[in-house]
């Protein structure tokens, strides 16, 4: 019979995130294919934003056409950042809402029982435990880095994630500036998921050496092959 001792954390992966804004998505679609060639990517976020930092749901519709079924064919689930409805439009593995998005439960009630549905929880564990309690799949903690990605972040501390790892059931997501070379601190406190844009799309080595090298690094620091 096993006990809470005997239980072993599965291996960290890696959750990609879009650029905000894509000018040229056939491109993008060439080399988001190499990319997840490259190694394991358990979740691909569509996250489209305009210059109003708003949804940008024709960038969104156009990319998720291009890129939703083949991710998809490479094991990647797919998710749309803000809107459910757009989820359940487009064919979508689920949605990522922010704080000040749609509740998590208008979300779930909009996508189903079937569907994923994430949710932000910046650097409060009180609001992770509402996500959870309200039917969130993952609750997101950071930023834990400075990132150019996203202008009202706050500062999260990686004893969030160790926190969060010893007390609930619910897999937690680091999210915020992170890089190859500042991802272990993390995947050690308890990081089921790094969430990485920039720190792949502009890896000085491209795409798909991100993509490789995180999995080398998440590879090393798996719980169960020590």
């Amino acid at each position: 019979m096993s006990t809470p001792e005997d239980y072993v954390r599965p291996r960290t992966r890696l959750y990609l995130i879009t650029p905000p804004r894509i000018e040229d998505v056939d491109g993008f679609a060439a080399l988001l294919e190499t990319a997840l060639s490259a190694g394991d990517v358990a979740c691909l976020q569509l996250r489209l934003k305009t210059e109003a930092r708003e949804i940008d749901e024709a960038a969104t519709r156009e990319v998720s056409a291009a890129v939703t079924a083949m991710a998809q064919a490479y094991g990647a689930a797919v998710l749309i950042n803000d809107s459910p409805q757009l989820a359940v439009e487009l064919g979508a593995d689920g949605v990522h809402v922010g704080l000040d998005d749609v509740p998590v439960k208008t979300a779930r009630e909009i996508v189903g029982k079937d569907m994923i549905v994430g949710a932000t929880a910046k650097n409060s564990r009180h609001a992770a435990m509402q996500a959870s309690e309200a039917g969130a799949d993952y609750v997101a903690f950071g930023a834990f880095f400075a990132t150019g990605t996203k202008d009202d972040t706050v500062e999260a501390s990686p004893d969030l994630l160790e926190i969060w790892q010893e007390s609930m059931e619910v897999p937690c997501v680091a999210i915020g500036g992170i890089t190859v070379e500042n991802a272990e601190p993390l995947v050690m406190a308890g990081a089921d998921f790094l969430a990485v844009s920039s720190g792949v799309w502009n890896h000085p080595a491209g795409a798909p050496a991100a993509v490789a090298e995180f999995n080398a690094l998440l590879d090393r620091l798996d719980p169960s092959a020590n």
